[in-house]
């Protein structure tokens, strides 16, 4: 096949993430509210995930559990756009059109993901000051933000703490494409099982299964990593000085890692896992049966839909 008809390949396949990805976190938005606010805010007690939504919609208004959608979703499309477009290019690339294999699949993830987190972390930095900004926390601490939006914003970080503070949460963000990865392999391992070596497009229902077994086990394993991701890119710490960047990202995880273990217990790690879960389960289900129904769709007007299942 020639590298024209790859590169329309790789384009469906990122514009059918991206989309289902904004689709599917629009749906479940809320429930990524409640989880950012039980990592975030230390003092905010941990509830039910619609008893948080409740606390949040009393004390700050109906809208407040949507707030920071457009930078969020901004982020997501720009995030799942690159994922998408590097795990297919880099799986053409490897495989050049045999079957893959789940360590396949998790080198070229996390190869995917490194590509990702170096070029979509600021988006998400800003996405987490703007999603929070006017929020009432329990934590006294926290200092308040004046973003008017995500130019602004980018402005005022760049200002007030340097173009680094952008790329906030980038080590804890490397060690978890790990998410992803897993999250792809489990994917990519369960529907090579569903299918039996037998092309065919998958019902709804065993792609929206797979989707969320793949994801619930990824969110497990990394969930610690993914609360201090949070808290550094929402910038309410203290910077180690006068260390390498690595030495100081080192020492920063380590403490806010032991910080929490000290104040929560074990459990402390987890806190808001059940909102995350929610949230991530479902939000991945739903992204990659759309995803799946679009990248599908496509093919098959482009005529290209046999050599597609073939390869994958």
């Amino acid at each position: 096949m020639s590298f024209s008809v790859f590169s329309y390949e790789n384009l469906v396949h990122a514009v059918s993430g991206a989309v289902g990805s904004v689709t599917a976190m629009t749906v479940f938005f809320p429930l990524d509210t409640a989880r950012l606010r039980l990592q975030v805010d230390d003092n905010r007690k941990a509830k039910s995930t619609p008893a948080i939504l409740a606390d949040i919609i009393k004390e700050e208004g109906l809208l407040a559990p949507y707030r920071g959608w457009f930078p969020v979703i901004c982020s997501l499309c720009c995030s799942n756009f690159v994922y998408f477009y590097c795990f297919h290019s880099l799986k053409a690339s490897w495989l050049k059109g045999k079957q893959s294999a789940p360590s396949n699949d998790l080198l070229i993830g996390i190869a995917a993901g490194v590509v990702n987190v170096l070029v979509t972390t600021p988006l998400w930095v800003v996405n987490t000051r703007l999603k929070l900004q006017g929020s009432k926390f329990r934590n006294a601490d926290i200092r308040p933000t004046n973003y008017s939006g995500i130019l602004d914003a980018f402005a005022q970080i760049i200002r007030d703490e340097g173009v680094g503070a952008l790329w906030n949460g980038t080590f804890p963000s490397l060690l978890l494409v790990l998410n992803p990865a897993i999250q792809f392999m489990i994917y990519e391992g369960l529907k090579r099982q569903l299918r039996r070596g037998v092309p065919r497009e998958l019902s709804s229902v065993e792609v929206f299964i797979i989707g969320a077994v793949a994801k619930a086990a990824a969110t497990i394993v990394t969930y610690p990593l993914q609360t201090i991701q949070s808290i550094l890119r929402f910038g309410q710490f203290n910077k180690s000085t006068g260390e390498s960047n690595l030495l100081s990202s080192l020492r920063t995880i380590r403490c806010l890692l032991i910080n929490r273990v000290r104040q929560f217990g074990m459990l402390g790690l987890f806190k808001g896992l059940e909102a995350k879960l929610l949230q991530t389960v479902l939000t991945a289900a739903l992204m990659f049966l759309l995803y799946e129904k679009i990248a599908s769709g496509t093919f098959k007007m482009m005529g290209l839909s046999k050599n597609h299942y073939n390869k994958r």
